[in-house]
């Protein structure tokens, strides 16, 4: 008989173990759930400089432009008894200017999803400049508008010639109050009782990141809105909506939010539908993307009384 476990880091899933047995006592789904928990700090502990663990986890040579991007992005999937934190990015090998940032503080989920301008080596030097930035400001206690404002100086003094699109947001665990900033970015999607919130939180969007003189004095624009429990928020890259099915049409916003909406009427936890959603996406493009494409998920779940 077979016992499957799963190998977590947090809130991160990373893989599972398969165990064997004749007999699947108490005591042996004990013992698994601890050789799990084992295995997963080994994998935890050694994947960030040994090179034999990613070497075994790709199947083709990974891009330049990927392979230093790549080394930036956190964990996939963050979270904690309020609240998750989940992202996808594809293509794996070939990314340029896609990327996402997610952290916790005692208080707040902090999350960007980031779009640099082309598809090259100096996209993906955008983006990573623009996530350092991000982090730099945020880790002395920034609030968004002055976050905002480092991200702009940094690529208007390193790049003065590129630029990225972006949602910086950050969500209080407390009182689900979401504050966000767009960038000339696609708005986020709101997922509420198994529907989609159309135009929730559409708004006036900002010029792209890395062009502050086109802000004149009025500095960025903070939106705000309270979440309710359960709700589930979606930040994105146009290569989501634009990629193309079989029969060339758009893959779309309805055909996107309806995925959401199926995956939380079924009860699927953040990270899978993720997962699921991203395959059938490479599936209607045969594997292959016109253009990088990020999710992000955010579900906000509080303690109840």
């Amino acid at each position: 008989m077979t016992a499957w476990f799963p190998l977590l880091d947090g809130a991160e899933r990373l893989g599972v173990l398969a165990v064997y047995g004749p007999v699947l006592t108490a005591a042996a789904l004990n013992r698994g759930k601890a050789l799990a928990t084992l295995v997963a700090m080994m994998v935890t502990s050694r994947r960030a400089f040994k090179d034999s663990y990613v070497q075994r986890t790709r199947t083709e040579r990974m891009q330049l432009p990927s392979e230093m991007l790549r080394a930036f992005l956190p964990p996939r999937t963050i979270g904690n008894a309020r609240v998750v934190s989940t992202a996808v990015l594809e293509p794996a090998y070939e990314i340029g200017g896609d990327a996402f940032d997610h952290a916790l503080t005692e208080t707040a989920l902090h999350a960007t999803v980031l779009d640099a301008m082309g598809h090259n080596l100096a996209s993906g030097l955008t983006s990573a400049l623009a996530l350092a930035a991000c982090r730099n400001a945020r880790r002395i206690g920034a609030e968004l508008p002055q976050l905002a404002q480092t991200v702009d100086e940094a690529l208007a003094q390193w790049l003065p010639d590129q630029f990225c699109t972006g949602i910086l947001a950050q969500l209080d665990l407390a009182s689900g109050v979401l504050r966000w900033c767009n960038c000339g970015h696609p708005a986020p999607l709101l997922i509420r009782d198994h529907r989609l919130m159309e135009h929730a939180l559409e708004r006036d969007a900002d010029p792209p990141l890395g062009l502050p003189y086109l802000l004149s004095d009025r500095g960025r624009t903070i939106h705000e809105v309270t979440l309710r429990p359960g709700d589930r928020v979606l930040l994105y890259t146009d290569g989501v909506t634009e990629a193309r099915t079989h029969d060339g049409e758009l893959f779309g916003l309805r055909r996107f939010a309806d995925y959401v909406i199926r995956a939380t009427a079924a009860g699927e936890l953040a990270p899978e539908s993720l997962r699921r959603l991203i395959h059938s996406i490479l599936d209607v493009e045969t594997s292959r993307l016109r253009d990088d494409a990020t999710i992000m998920m955010l579900e906000w779940q509080p303690r109840t009384q």
